[in-house]
């Protein structure tokens, strides 16, 4: 039995090789991610600051993390979402309607 993402991904004709593709350009650390992690890091907060944009996460999808979705196991909530910004990056440049989470597992 399929699952219920293998069976969005096969219906929406969706390769997962571009998953991971899309998914590794979009979660790449670049330099003001990292400038954003040495602050905290240092703690160097000042008084009356917004608090600073969050840092891209750095791990992007796996093929192992798809298989072990297509196969139906357990998977963390951190890389459920990361595979729902991938799908709808994709689908964005289809020219389709966003997901949510709910359509996806």
């Amino acid at each position: 039995m399929a699952s219920k993402f293998a069976e969005f991904i096969e219906s929406k004709k969706i390769d997962p090789r571009r998953i991971v593709a899309v998914s590794r350009r979009m979660e790449r650390l670049r330099p003001e991610d990292r400038v954003l992690k040495q602050k905290k890091r240092k703690g160097a907060a000042a008084e009356g600051e917004e608090k600073p944009a969050k840092p891209r996460s750095g791990r992007p999808v796996t093929p192992v993390l798809l298989d072990r979705i297509n196969a139906g196991k357990p998977v963390s909530g951190a890389a459920k979402t990361r595979v729902l910004r991938a799908v709808n990056a994709v689908l964005e440049q289809k020219k389709e309607q966003p997901v949510e989470l709910k359509q996806l597992f």
